[in-house]
């Protein structure tokens, strides 16, 4: 079997091959036995931008025939925290939309065989979605408005792969993850997620001495976060589960933490013993975010299995590395 992860040598892509790479495990699909092995053939082609740019039409199409994949992960995507999308809201609506269009077109033109696994994001659902967040609630309003235009698209493209289901029988599947963190993150000040920026932040007030760290918002907002050795695990189980449809599958922990508690669980992982100052002019986002995971526990038999609080001390670990 070879699996094709577009953004594959980003951080989600990289951590989804990375677990098609250790995927070793048998489990029974109604009265037949289904055997998930590196050692039985798979094969994980990862690419990244260079040399296919995926707002290009053609460069999708000819990755495809090329490489003719059996399961596509479409991981490809622009993408940052509230100050990234707040600065670059045309350029993520637009990139966002042009790659996954580009993909799910061609596949349907090129490999109407293969499996087409979609990535969402949280972001796509309302502002106000009543918690924990279900699946059907997708619809129900309007983003949460510093990262709109990315949910906007994700959610666009989920509704393609539906459409595409009905009309040309595509086989595919929308997954929509929580924020996620872990290794391979993006460790800068501009346009990383939360879990990363405030890991960067500690570090470089030790480095630099400082008693006293200022983060955006109120603290008040809550977050639900998943380790991306988690995402692929959800990822290889929706590739080995036969029949899901495009129905959308929330992936997530089910467990929310304010964005107070996540910055002190970090300050103490990092012996950090400065002051937290928050400044109240900045936002806070979406007001709280946790996902109802029972669809991805019946349908795919998923459950995460990295606590937050190790899942952080991992990654702090190898962001200590990364940095020697």
């Amino acid at each position: 079997m070879k699996v094709l992860i577009t953004g594959g040598t980003g951080f989600v892509g990289r951590n989804i091959a990375a677990c098609f790479d250790m995927a070793n495990f048998t489990r029974q699909i109604g009265s037949a036995t289904a055997t998930l092995s590196a050692k039985y053939g798979i094969r994980v082609l990862s690419v990244g931008s260079t040399p296919y740019d995926l707002k290009d039409y053609q460069a999708c199409a000819t990755l495809l025939d090329e490489y003719e994949p059996d399961v596509i992960v479409h991981a490809a995507g622009s993408v940052g925290g509230i100050l990234a999308n707040r600065e670059n809201p045309g350029k993520f609506m637009y990139d966002n939309l042009c790659m996954g269009m580009n993909m799910i077109e061609a596949t349907r033109n090129y490999t109407p065989w293969a499996k087409f696994i979609m990535l969402g994001t949280v972001c796509a659902y309302p502002k106000f979605t009543p918690v924990p967040f279900k699946e059907e609630d997708l619809w129900n309003g309007y983003p949460e408005e510093t990262n709109a235009p990315y949910g906007i698209a994700k959610k666009a493209l989920m509704k393609l792969c539906e459409t595409y289901h009905e009309q040309y029988d595509m086989d595919a599947i929308n997954l929509i993850p929580v924020n996620m963190y872990g290794n391979h993150d993006h460790f800068n000040l501009t346009s990383s997620h939360v879990i990363p920026a405030l890991i960067l932040k500690f570090y470089n007030a030790m480095k630099n001495g400082e008693k006293t760290v200022t983060l955006w918002g109120t603290g008040s907002a809550s977050r639900e976060f998943l380790h991306a050795t988690d995402c692929g695990r959800a990822v290889v189980l929706a590739s080995n589960t036969p029949g899901l449809g495009p129905e959308p599958i929330n992936i997530g922990t089910g467990e929310e933490i304010t964005i107070r508690a996540l910055a002190e669980m970090i300050a103490d992982l990092m012996n950090y013993d400065g002051e937290i100052e928050w400044d109240t002019t900045k936002p806070d986002g979406q007001p709280r975010r946790c996902l109802d995971v029972s669809r991805a526990k019946q349908l795919l038999e998923f459950e995460a299995i990295i606590p937050l609080r190790d899942g952080l001390r991992s990654t702090i670990d190898w962001f200590r590395k990364d940095k020697k």
